[in-house]
């Protein structure tokens, strides 16, 4: 039997690019930018992997873009309703799982301060906005996503997406250069997530062209928007400047976001890779849990351990038990909570009389339509 990755029904280059992305993001937390302590300074297990860790904040940017991907193609074929219910199963009980967990072991280890109403604003994901710090900082993130599928529901409610994504996705650029450029306001940076929309809408317009769109028209955005997104990467260094180790090449940054964003791209293009498929999708699947227990929950295994001269050695199991542990979570854990809340969800919005799945609306004959099973961007 040939058990090497060859399907139509997922785009395998992708779960090994968002593994990727979650390793450079671990190096940027273990060896550039931890939890910020009490004191007001991040910790940081590994300081000698500054000079690479630092770009390891890309990863989160390739997320988005992968997103950009991933939601284009989750939204077709179902009503806005759908999509929430696709949308909300798939992310929000990995999400409650993995910050009860963290939270459970502060609470339990008595490193980092965790309140029981600090867990109860965490369930809403975005805790700052009711008064209580995030119980991983990482969620900052899922916050940016979250906002991401509301517009896009929205949008679908109103007849809007996928049918005129040009006109969407030119407003949005320009709202983005018009705050970047000018009042950089956070209020316009949360609500129309002007800090990162160039990634978001390279991964849509990369949707399209895996659809078959091609033209002038479509060249030109996807130009304009991998421009944003450097742009906006660079654009970033200005805050994380104020880091004392801080040694940003702003070419380099740039290098990597173009790199990043066409290996998205070319990703869509191969449909087999000599590996076998379960372990390749498994690679994908543990990313999500991977993302969300890495930082906090293994810097206070860290810090309860204190490894001094060893390390290295320490975040190196630390990070290999989380990372068994995540696949875990993917594994036995996920399948039946995301069949249990998408079912509950869906005998609610029919108690309402709402369909989960749609009319499809872009333009594009059924016939065409790929089958692919979208991995979920942290």
């Amino acid at each position: 039997m040939d058990k090497t990755v060859h399907t139509h029904s997922r785009v395998p280059v992708l779960d090994l690019l968002r593994l990727a992305a979650v390793v450079a993001v671990i190096l940027y937390h273990y060896g550039f930018w931890g939890p910020v302590s009490a004191t007001g300074i991040s910790q940081v297990a590994l300081p000698a992997l500054a000079p690479v860790g630092q770009y390891g904040f890309l990863g989160v940017s390739a997320f988005f873009a992968i997103s950009g991907f991933v939601i284009a193609y989750s939204a077709e074929g179902r009503s806005w309703i759908g999509f929430i219910i696709a949308r909300f199963s798939r992310i929000y009980p990995t999400f409650v799982l993995c910050m009860t967990l963290t939270f459970t072991v502060m609470l339990a280890v008595g490193i980092g301060h965790v309140t029981r109403s600090q867990w109860l604003a965490n369930l809403f994901i975005a805790a700052p906005f009711l008064g209580q710090p995030y119980v991983d900082t990482v969620y900052w993130s899922l916050v940016i996503e979250v906002v991401f599928y509301g517009w896009v529901a929205l949008f679908m409610m109103l007849g809007w997406f996928p049918r005129h994504i040009d006109a969407l996705i030119l407003v949005w650029l320009a709202i983005t250069f018009a705050n970047e450029l000018t009042i950089d306001a956070p209020i316009f940076e949360k609500v129309f997530i002007a800090d990162d929309s160039g990634f978001f809408v390279v991964g849509l317009l990369i949707y399209q062209h895996y659809r078959g769109r091609r033209g002038t028209r479509f060249w030109s955005l996807f130009a304009l928007a991998m421009g944003t997104a450097i742009f906006q990467a660079t654009h970033k260094l200005e805050r994380l400047g104020a880091h004392p180790d801080n040694t940003f090449d702003p070419r380099v940054v740039a290098a990597i976001c173009v790199v990043a964003l066409l290996g998205v791209f070319l990703a869509t293009r191969i449909k087999r890779i000599p590996l076998p498929a379960t372990s390749v999708l498994a690679a994908g699947g543990m990313t999500y849990p991977l993302y969300l227990l890495h930082m906090e929950l293994g810097y206070v295994i860290f810090s309860a351990t204190k490894p001094h001269d060893h390390a290295a050695m320490a975040v190196t199991m630390i990070v290999a038990g989380i990372a068994v542990l995540a696949w875990a979570i993917w594994r036995f854990v996920e399948p039946w909570m995301h069949r249990f809340v998408k079912s509950k969800l869906a005998q609610l919005a029919a108690r309402f009389g709402w369909s989960s799945s749609g009319p499809h609306s872009d333009g594009f004959p059924s016939c065409q339509r790929p089958t692919l099973d979208p991995p979920v961007a942290p």
